[in-house]
């Protein structure tokens, strides 16, 4: 168990716990903008609105502030989506100027938020953060709206209190985490960049130091049309094929895949799950009586840091999918011989992880151990914007935040306001434990 190690600490984390209220209503006024994640395509929705809300917060508090939409995202960069433009999307960076001499600390969120759908089931509305009891509800109340309140409240109290630090703080809030992670890749393109840094994810008072990468291919499976009411001879004589059918082929082979993976040293890992490939969507045919000739099976794929070095892209990866699917169904079934399967793949996204004994990590898990609040060194089986400022950015990053990840992107979703109060609470030793003079 930490300690709080001087009376300043003891003023501002009271001063925090007096803001309880003030955080409360800063979380609901975020849950109340409609940010959800988007498909290419849709329109902007309270992006900006939002961000200049914390615009005006950070500038109140003396923030350089650098609010900027990005150009959209050409063709060719696998990280990205082609043609995703940020137009009504803005991405924020704010410096609050340390005294110098000491490391700087880069806080970052996402504003995005997974979709409220199936809306039916919620017993809160999505976008009130209407309290029960002592949990705050809404989209994004956890993932991680009531994170970002909780960075901004902290930094409010240091900044009335005159803790004058001396390193710099950098706030990043950016779009598109939750759908491609364009709005974090945005960011580093920017120059944005700390000595160290986390981002406010609902962690449960972990330290998310390790996260797995994604790549997420299109499997097109081949076959024949020709009538479904009407015998057909065998495809060598020009038989119709069914593409549907031909689709366990393709799930065996996914299967043994994983099953290596398991059991393969480059896909174990001490703080995450092994390598998996899981299928997710299938569409095939194209009409009722027609036998279908194509059938589409799309799969999301982890794989952990180990599995590409510092500077490699993901195709060793994709290779390593593509091969031994094809050489699996070749080998059982002849017709993929001379009609092979077809593959096309969506952007990715990298995995990262930083040493479990960095200096801001003892320091972030020591300052929440203080608050009553004891973490532990832990990985995401999934990914976050902390792996973007890892491997591109230059910036040590990795995730700590109140709530569990369970109940993010569900049916109301929730944070524990308790829980929310304790991570500003963190969030200000930390910075004050960090960004001291060197």
């Amino acid at each position: 168990m930490g300690e709080l190690r001087s009376a300043l600490e003891e003023t501002v984390v009271t001063a925090v716990r007096a803001k309880r209220d003030e955080l409360i209503a800063l979380t609901r006024e975020l849950v109340a903008y409609d940010t959800t994640a988007r498909e290419i395509g849709d329109p902007a929705r309270d992006e900006e609105r939002l961000q200049r809300s914390l615009v005006a917060r950070l500038t109140a508090i003396g923030a350089e502030i650098d609010l900027w939409e990005p150009p959209a995202t050409g063709r060719g960069n696998r990280l990205l989506p082609d043609d995703l433009d940020f137009v009504g999307r803005p991405q924020l960076a704010a410096r609050l100027g340390g005294s110098g001499g000491g490391p700087s600390l880069l806080l970052n969120g996402h504003i995005d938020a997974v979709s409220v759908e199936p809306r039916e089931l919620w017993t809160h509305d999505p976008f009130a953060g209407e309290i029960d009891g002592r949990r705050l509800y809404g989209r994004g109340a956890a993932d991680m709206k009531g994170g970002i309140a909780a960075m901004i409240v902290a930094l409010d109290v240091l900044y009335e209190r005159e803790v004058r630090l001396a390193g710099d703080i950098v706030v990043c809030t950016v779009t598109d985490e939750e759908s491609s992670g364009a709005g974090g890749w945005a960011a580093v393109d920017r120059g944005v960049r700390a000595d160290a840094g986390f981002a406010t994810e609902p962690t449960d008072f972990d330290a998310w130091v390790a996260c797995r990468g994604t790549v997420c291919p299109t499997i097109t499976i081949p076959g024949r049309a020709g009538h479904a009411e009407a015998p057909q001879p065998d495809w060598r004589e020009g038989g119709a094929v069914n593409a549907i059918e031909k689709l366990p082929l393709v799930l065996d082979a996914l299967a043994e895949l994983r099953e290596d993976w398991r059991a393969r040293a480059d896909h174990r890992h001490a703080l995450l799950s092994p390598g998996d490939i899981v299928p997710t969507v299938v569409r095939g045919g194209d009409w009722s009586v027609t036998i279908p000739a194509w059938c589409d099976l799309q799969c999301d794929a982890m794989f952990l840091p180990a599995g590409i070095d510092a500077t490699a892209d993901a195709s060793v990866i994709e290779r390593e999918i593509r091969e031994r699917v094809d050489a699996h169904v070749r080998a059982r079934d002849p017709w993929f011989e001379d009609h092979p399967l077809r593959w096309a793949w969506d952007s990715y996204v990298l995995p990262a992880e930083i040493a479990a004994d960095h200096p801001l990590v003892e320091i972030v898990l020591a300052a929440a151990a203080a608050l009553g609040r004891p973490g532990k060194v832990a990985g995401l089986d999934s990914w976050h914007d902390a792996a973007t400022f890892t491997r591109f950015g230059g910036t040590p990053c990795f995730s700590f935040g109140g709530g569990a990840l369970a109940t993010a992107h569900a049916v109301d979703e929730y944070t524990e306001i308790d829980e929310l109060v304790d991570v500003a609470a963190a969030v200000a030793l930390a910075a004050m434990r960090y960004c001291v003079a060197t």
